[in-house]
C-alpha cells in the first residue's frame, strides 16, 4: 500500500533543504504566494490556448473516455515573458542551483494537465530520458492542489544514487517497482516537489473532478553547458523517427505515460 505523505514544506533551499533532499533525493517547498498562483494560473491557461500550429512550442493530447484533451504543453518559455522569467531568474533558478551544489540553468520545461479522466505515468526515473547531461534536478510547481484523488507524485526516498533496471520501454522494471517503498506526496498550490532525476516516481489518473495542472522544469549543471536547444532539437528528431516508422511519437524520450494517444 502507498503510504500518503504531507511532508514539511521549506521556505526555500537552505541547508536543512538541501540536507533533506540529499538524503531522500526531494524536498518541498514554498514558491508562490496566492497571489502568484493566480498569476500562474493565468499564464497556464494562455498556453493552453496556444494553437497548435503557429508556433515551435509543443501541445500533446490524449484520448479519454470524454474525448481527446490536452495533456502536455512544452517548449513555451521563449514565447511567454512571465513564465520564462518565473523559471530562470529568482528563488526558481537558486533554488535548483543550491540543490544541484552549483550554478543551474533551465534544460527543459513542460505543464502537466492531468485533466479530470487524464492518465498517469509509469513508474521511472527521469534521468535515462535526458540526453546530454549527466547532473539535473527536475521539480513539480503545483499549479492546483496535487491530491491522491486528482493523481498527485508518489516518490521513493533514498533510491537517487543509480538507475534502476529498466523495461523495454525505459521505465523502471515492474518486478523491481513493486519493491520499493512508494510515498505520496500531496502538494498544494504555489508549493514545489524537487526530485533528483534519479528518483523514482510515479503518479496516478485522475479520477476526480478537478484538474492537476502542474509546471515541470528540469535544470542542469551550467558546467555541462545550455542545452536546451539541444534536448528540444534531440526530442523532435526523435518523435520524427517515430512517426516515420509508423508508430505513435508519444509525450517522452521514454514510455511512462500511460494515456491513449489520439
Amino acid at each position: 500500500m502507498t503510504q500518503v505523505l504531507r511532508p514539511p514544506v521549506f521556505d526555500g533551499a537552505d541547508d536543512e533543504a538541501v540536507d533533506h533532499f540529499g538524503m531522500k533525493g526531494w524536498v518541498l517547498t514554498h514558491t508562490l504566494d496566492v497571489d502568484g498562483v493566480q498569476r500562474l494560473r493565468g499564464w497556464i491557461d494562455e498556453v493552453a490556448s496556444w494553437p497548435d500550429d503557429a508556433g515551435d512550442w509543443l501541445h500533446h493530447r490524449e484520448l479519454t473516455d470524454d474525448g481527446p484533451r490536452l495533456c502536455r504543453s512544452e517548449n513555451f518559455t521563449p514565447f511567454h515573458d512571465g513564465l520564462r522569467a518565473l523559471l530562470t531568474e529568482g528563488p526558481m533558478l537558486d533554488t535548483a542551483s543550491a540543490l544541484l551544489g552549483e550554478p543551474a540553468v533551465l534544460y527543459k520545461e513542460k505543464v502537466n494537465y492531468k485533466l479530470p479522466g487524464g492518465a498517469g505515468y509509469s513508474p521511472h526515473q527521469d534521468a535515462p530520458a535526458y540526453p546530454f547531461v549527466t547532473s539535473h534536478v527536475s521539480c513539480m510547481v503545483a499549479v492546483d492542489d496535487a491530491t491522491v484523488d486528482n493523481g498527485c507524485l508518489e516518490v521513493v526516498s533514498g533510491r537517487h544514487n543509480d538507475v534502476l533496471p529498466m523495461d523495454d520501454v525505459g521505465c523502471i522494471r515492474a518486478d523491481i517497482a513493486e519493491q520499493l517503498e512508494w510515498v505520496a506526496v500531496e502538494v498544494r498550490a504555489g508549493e514545489t516537489l524537487w526530485f533528483h532525476s534519479r528518483t523514482p516516481h510515479r503518479s496516478g489518473p485522475n479520477t476526480s473532478a478537478q484538474a492537476r495542472r502542474a509546471l515541470y522544469p528540469t535544470y542542469n549543471a551550467l558546467a555541462e553547458g545550455d542545452l536546451r536547444d539541444d534536448y528540444y532539437r534531440e526530442k523532435l528528431a526523435e518523435f520524427a523517427k517515430r512517426s516515420a516508422a509508423g508508430g505513435h511519437a508519444g509525450v517522452s524520450l521514454i514510455g511512462d505515460f500511460q494515456g491513449r494517444p489520439v
